[in-house]
């Protein structure tokens, strides 16, 4: 078999709320669950929708390793206090940013790992310079700043792009994405899926979360 077939795809929690008390009991679903999850950051700018801030995120002192998807203007002058709240990553789009190599800069500057995010309408070819200085690239597979939104299919062509030109980059990608479509999402050559509402919605976030990966590693064997 190639290398290719033993490829691991890690179902990462995408969490995502405007309450802090909601974000203390989705944390504590998660507990001793999973390794590492994603934090959804929006500012009501760049995305219509607000969530969280950082101060909410360090009160409740995640218990698992995380980073911080920044779908926010001027991502920079968050990733000083996510860097406090524990944050290892900061994920930023390209399309909030005039200049996403200072950008780069200031994450590495503070001793933060950094990705970017490609909306759906973002060609690779655009990013293509950025890519031997992040540690991650997700790809956004809706429009991003809902939960539940529209899965559009026409985004995983872009990990094979990216894994063409950047082949040991971590690539993520993130929403819309379920029970029905993710075995196709993890054979687009994708490291990480996030998933957000196919997690949270209903039932055990835990059990929902273990159900993906089996699903998924299933898949891959």
């Amino acid at each position: 078999m190639s290398e290719e077939m033993f490829r691991c795809v890690r179902i990462v929690p995408a969490i995502l709320t405007d309450d802090p008390q909601v974000l203390r009991v989705m944390a504590k679903q998660l507990k001793g669950a999973v390794d590492w999850a994603q934090v959804d950051i929006m500012d009501g700018e760049f995305v219509p929708s607000r969530s969280i801030g950082w101060r909410d995120v360090k009160s409740v002192k995640l218990p698992f390793d995380w980073e911080a998807h920044l779908m926010v203007n001027e991502p920079e002058t968050y990733f000083s206090g996510f860097r406090s709240a524990g944050a290892r990553r900061v994920i930023f789009h390209f399309e909030a940013s005039k200049n996403p190599y200072a950008v780069i800069d200031i994450a590495r500057k503070l001793g933060l790992e950094v990705g970017i995010a490609l909306n759906p309408e973002t060609p690779v070819s655009m990013a293509t310079g950025l890519l031997p200085l992040i540690d991650s690239i997700l790809i956004m597979s809706v429009i991003p700043g809902f939960y539940g939104s529209k899965f559009i299919p026409e985004c995983l062509d872009k990990a094979g792009e990216i894994r063409a030109l950047a082949p040991n980059i971590s690539i993520g990608i993130d929403g819309g994405i379920k029970e029905a479509n993710i075995v196709e999402v993890a054979l687009s050559g994708v490291d990480d899926i996030c998933v957000g509402s196919g997690i949270f919605l209903s039932g055990d976030p835990a059990a929902n979360q273990r159900r993906l990966q089996g699903i998924v590693d299933a898949a891959l064997a």
